[in-house]
């Protein structure tokens, strides 16, 4: 199941056509794509006997985030062994934890504005909760998952780094600096699910290309850790880390410039395009 959302409106998507999730449950469920996560066994159950190719057809280029307003947003550094390598890092030994603040959530074909010249990229898999939950075990952790979708953890390195100790949170949540999409695509769709091909890339230049199953913590992992500590509520995001060639560590590094049209993909999920101005 491949869900989106429509100009404001929850949809169930199949290629280039688009099922309004309000219209074809007469009401049972609303237009707001936010609230299929509140009620998303109820909302899960219902989907399954639909079929997304009876809707509409539409441009993908009106597609906004599939998680517009999640309550929380987790992101986790330094998730990647290639990454940590190429920082000259140790691999850890916990999930290095910071927050993404929701107001830097936009579509998955934004626009978005550099606030500095050291702005910086990071595809990820990003994991939308779908069952909160505290204290969920590894057995049990993708029960608790709706989906699966495309991030880009966009960084103001200046900001990150300018103090002691860093400010990651700050640095990674001006406006537009956490795009996602262009659906969320249900675990089931995935013939392995920990193993996916990530990569992201400007015109000709591939910028990152990499495997998710390079996580030193993967996604079961990381929701009993996070479970551990915080209750995860339904429409949480995860953004799981980002594997190597990030700009920052380069030699001679390689920000991100306005006029660049960064394409972010993952296996099985598709791509978003995000204009930088």
């Amino acid at each position: 199941m491949r869900v989106g959302n429509l100009e404001g409106r929850a949809v169930l998507v199949d290629g280039d056509r688009a099922l309004d999730v309000e219209r074809a449950s007469g009401g049972q469920f609303g237009p707001n794509p936010q609230g299929v996560f509140d009620r998303w066994d109820q909302f899960r159950g219902w989907a399954a006997g639909q079929d997304p190719s009876a809707g509409e057809p539409f441009e993908v280029e009106r597609l906004g985030p599939p998680v517009p307003r999640p309550p929380q947003v987790f992101g986790i550094g330094l998730n990647y062994r290639d990454h940590a390598e190429e920082a000259d890092l140790e691999i850890p030994d916990e999930p290095m934890v910071f927050t993404k603040f929701p107001s830097s959530v936009t579509g998955p074909y934004a626009e978005v504005q550099l606030p500095s010249d050291r702005c910086d990229f990071e595809v990820e898999l990003v994991v939308v909760i779908g069952r909160g939950g505290h204290r969920i075990s590894p057995e049990q952790a993708w029960e608790h998952v709706a989906g699966l979708t495309v991030g880009q953890d966009l960084s103001d390195r200046r900001v990150q780094f300018r103090g002691k100790p860093p400010q990651f949170s700050m640095g990674k949540s001006f406006p537009g600096f956490a795009p996602i999409g262009p659906v969320l695509v249900t675990p089931d769709e995935f013939g392995d699910r920990d193993r996916l091909a990530i990569r992201c890339s400007s015109g000709e230049e591939t910028l990152q290309d990499g495997t998710t199953a390079d996580m030193i913590f993967p996604v079961a992992e990381l929701i009993t850790r996070l479970s551990a500590i915080v209750r995860l509520l339904p429409g949480d995001l995860i953004f799981t880390g980002t594997p190597a060639g990030v700009g920052a560590v380069r030699d001679p590094r390689r920000y991100l410039s306005p006029g660049e049209v960064i394409v972010s993909g993952i296996e099985g999920i598709g791509q978003m395009r995000t204009t930088l101005v």
